[in-house]
């Protein structure tokens, strides 16, 4: 079995990996400065890249970098790739650099084919810094993200005209603050030596004042990550200094900080260096996808780290606890538009909760719709009994739960347009909050104190305050009401980033990690 998913995933990855395509447009005339040589086409073919073909044909089968100040700093920042989670190899910096430091005496053929590979791979490095390495959407059916889309060779026609090619480059790259903060991370991350920890492993719960022959290896992890200071000697005892050294621990991994030692602390004392850098990896690959503008008011949600932010003009003003979908109704991956709020939703049930809760509910007792208040439609909307109900034309009814306290959605749901028909909703189970671990939904996005939210959002004092919003819930009357302002919603997934010289994980909850750092 473990050679089979070895070839699937040796297959998915080389079918994942991007080449660089060009987008349908008209190729600008590139002018080209200097002295420049003669490319015969046919030196192109064995690259096999049609953009590269289409980048030459506009400069009339020239060479173009001439210019020994753009040359060096292409060299250096392919050189310096890996700051931005890439390969430098895959540029082919040292067969460049070979031919850099010759360029002096290098013949004609010697230029073309610098002139050429250099373009080649600086084709390669804009497509990968502004869009990422692999297409996400061969690996993720439920992810919907519009692609970064970069036309290179405008691209690099553009910075041939540009008297400063480094600031082009530095506006390919994301210019969110998380994937800032993740550039960072990999640098701290750098800065550890390497470790040479062996597994640790617990019988019970380790908890303030218990002697535990494990506490030797979990204070020197503790130790190594800088969460406590270096000591002469270590006991096996849980005293109070390593008790919070662990809180902090558990803080930057967003786990109860209790200072218990249980199953989970322990699991995320059990990376090493080289993982929690893998796990940043696969993070800046990641955050390559998601969208460049996230526009000047958006909701953003982080789905493992069960949180939601509102931010405007890039300062964030509201945040809220969230609950997502578990790891086998998971929620999905996506960038929109907010376009309506709901005050007292009805709930019409989805096809897979029907089919894998609802329909078994109601065989064992008809009762049951009573008891959640949800009431039957057929094709031709009559409304069809309790005992009427058919298990045989069970999937072809229409199941709606009425408004109130007991709805699923809660009192408020607020829409955005997306193929998977999820949403962000209030909801009657609001105990799940306090839980640490909220993967619990079935895909939807349940979010905590979601009115003050949607007041927020509706950014609108006098028609939509508190008093108003509150007077139309108590009616248990259903509300539509049109968002007036361009709010986008971005629904994403990051499992690791920094704050200040601090890394701070999270649980990889859909086990996306560790396959898209072996694929890249």
């Amino acid at each position: 079995m473990n050679k089979i998913f070895i070839l699937l995933l040796v297959f998915v990855a080389f079918g994942c990996k991007k080449e660089v395509k060009p987008i349908p447009a008209a190729i600008p005339i590139i002018q080209v400065e200097g002295k420049s040589v003669f490319i015969d086409s046919i030196l192109l073919e064995p690259f096999r890249s049609k953009v590269l073909k289409e980048f030459y044909r506009a400069t009339s089968y020239k060479s173009v970098w001439q210019s020994k100040e753009n040359r060096k700093f292409i060299l250096k920042s392919f050189l310096n790739s890996d700051e931005e989670g890439l390969n430098p190899e895959r540029y082919n910096v040292n067969k460049l650099q070979n031919f850099e430091e010759k360029y002096a005496v290098l013949k004609d053929k010697e230029r073309v084919s610098y002139d050429i590979l250099l373009t080649h791979s600086f084709q390669k490095y804009i497509s990968h810094l502004s869009n990422g390495q692999i297409h996400h959407k061969y690996l993720y059916k439920n992810w919907d993200l519009k692609e970064n889309n970069v036309d290179v060779n405008e691209t690099i026609a553009s910075m041939l005209k540009s008297d400063s090619l480094p600031f082009k480059i530095e506006q390919l790259k994301p210019n969110h603050i998380v994937y800032k903060s993740l550039k960072k991370a990999l640098q701290i991350i750098n800065s550890f030596p390497n470790d040479d920890f062996t597994t640790i492993e617990i019988a019970n719960k380790i908890v303030l004042n218990d002697t535990n022959p494990s506490l030797i290896a979990i204070k020197k992890r503790l130790i190594y990550w800088k969460d406590m200071k270096p000591k002469d000697s270590l006991s096996a005892i849980y005293d109070s200094e390593t008790n919070e050294a662990m809180k902090k621990f558990q803080i930057r991994h967003g786990l109860a900080a209790d200072g218990v030692i249980g199953k989970g602390t322990v699991d995320a004392l059990n990376f090493s260096k080289q993982k929690r850098k893998e796990q940043i990896l696969a993070n800046l690959e990641r955050w390559k996808w998601f969208p460049k503008e996230m526009g000047k008011e958006y909701v953003i949600v982080n789905i493992p780290d069960y949180k939601l932010s509102l931010v405007k003009e890039n300062d964030t003003v509201r945040t809220h606890k969230v609950v997502v979908g578990r790891d086998k109704r998971p929620t999905p991956v996506l960038s929109s538009k907010i376009n309506q709020i709901i005050l007292n939703p009805t709930w019409t049930v989805p096809p897979t909760i029907l089919k894998e809760d609802m329909i078994p509910a109601i065989s064992r007792n008809r009762n049951y719709l009573a008891q959640t208040n949800i009431k039957i439609y057929d094709s031709s909307g009559n409304l069809v009994s309790a005992n009427d109900w058919k298990p045989s034309k069970a999937k072809k009814y229409r199941y709606v739960q009425s408004p109130g306290k007991s709805n699923s959605l809660g009192m408020v749901k607020i829409n955005f347009p997306n193929r998977f028909s999820v949403y962000l909703h209030d909801t009657n189970h609001r105990d799940f909050f306090v839980k640490q671990k909220r993967s619990l939904s079935s895909g939807c996005v349940r979010v905590e104190n979601p009115l003050k939210l949607a007041e927020t959002l509706l950014n609108d004092a006098d028609n939509w305050n508190t008093e108003k919003i509150t007077k139309i819930l108590q009616s248990e009357k259903t509300k539509y009401i049109k968002m007036n302002d361009d709010v986008k919603v971005h629904i994403l997934y990051w499992t690791a980033w920094s704050e200040g010289n601090t890394l701070i994980f999270r649980d990889d909850i859909y086990n996306l990690d560790a396959d898209l750092y072996q694929m890249l």
